[in-house]
């Protein structure tokens, strides 16, 4: 038996670290709310671009402004060891899929309202659960294809099928579900061996490399500074999402940030109804709240009993 007298402080370290551990959950659900909040802020201002940048030289310049600004960032700190990888081929690939996303979202946001494209846009992790089933032959529990019929249910909610909001312009985030959803199956694959940064590098510089392939034939002189600003806009609000997203996954475990991403739709509506007077009518609000709910749902599922990171929708 211990002679040191009880003092009735030896509780106190386990409080402190409980203490210390809310604090940084608490400090990852903020960053979670500031990253998804710069993407929303990328996505408004991808809408107003649209209007009169070409599509492939605003994507090339959202790409290179985040490429230059990370390998400045990240390389003087983690030096060479940044660039090792054992699978480069994938990297590439990972970046080609990535950039046909964006160039989707581009595209996508000149023809659609910002709050229901990012709803129908935050369907990739029920995307991803589809796949799994019928590309990686994995098993699927009952609840998650409940979810995933959710999820589609209520992006015929919003869009209305016969209705006026139905358009061939649907094809558009369509499209870019099943090409997120790719990523992110990659990004699971490659997580289990590669560094998260590293990926983050090599992702942003593949966009970069192979959207100047098209940038001599799509350049344009801009009319005026502004829109040279609001690219840089775009530029800065992307690289700083995803730093944002790295510090809070580092904080918390993904399977209680995951949730919060789909705070996105909260802030695209907000963006939505400042910038161009937007507001979802109640039909499509209810649409939103069904992928926000299965989509958060599946998401938190995922993490869970896999231990991959989800990476957040993007133009």
């Amino acid at each position: 038996m211990s002679s040191l007298p009880d003092d009735g402080l030896k509780p106190a370290p386990k409080a402190a670290t409980r203490d210390l551990a809310s604090e940084r959950i608490l400090a990852g659900i903020g960053l979670v709310l500031m990253a998804v909040a710069c993407f929303a802020s990328l996505d408004t201002a991808t809408k107003i671009s649209v209007s009169v940048v070409p599509i492939l030289m605003g994507v090339w310049f959202r790409y290179a402004f985040q490429a230059v600004a990370t390998t400045v960032f990240l390389l003087p700190r983690h030096g060479t060891a940044l660039l090792r990888t054992a699978h480069p081929k994938y990297h590439v690939l990972r970046g080609a899929l990535l950039l046909v996303t964006s160039i989707l979202a581009f595209l996508s946001l000149r023809y659609m309202p910002l709050p229901e494209f990012t709803a129908i846009v935050l369907l990739a992790p029920l995307a991803v659960t589809f796949l799994a089933a019928t590309v990686l032959k994995e098993q699927v529990s009952t609840l998650r294809w409940t979810l995933v019929a959710g999820g589609f249910v209520g992006t015929l909610v919003i869009l209305r099928p016969g209705g006026g909001t139905f358009s061939w312009a649907i094809l558009l985030p369509a499209g870019l579900v099943v090409t997120n959803a790719c990523f992110q199956v990659l990004t699971s694959k490659l997580a289990q061996t590669e560094n998260p940064l590293t990926m983050h590098f090599y992702t942003g510089w593949v966009g970069t490399l192979l959207a100047s392939i098209a940038l001599p034939f799509v350049w344009e002189a801009l009319p005026s500074w502004h829109w040279w600003a609001l690219l840089c806009l775009m530029g800065f609000m992307g690289t700083v999402g995803h730093y944002f997203l790295i510090l809070a996954f580092q904080r918390a475990p993904a399977s209680t940030l995951t949730p919060y991403l789909y705070a996105q739709i909260a802030f695209a509506m907000l963006g939505g109804w400042l910038i161009f007077s937007h507001v979802p009518d109640a039909i499509s609000l209810i649409g939103m709240g069904m992928i926000a709910a299965c989509g958060a749902t599946g998401a938190w599922l995922t993490v869970r009993e896999r231990r991959v990171p989800i990476e957040p929708a993007e133009s």
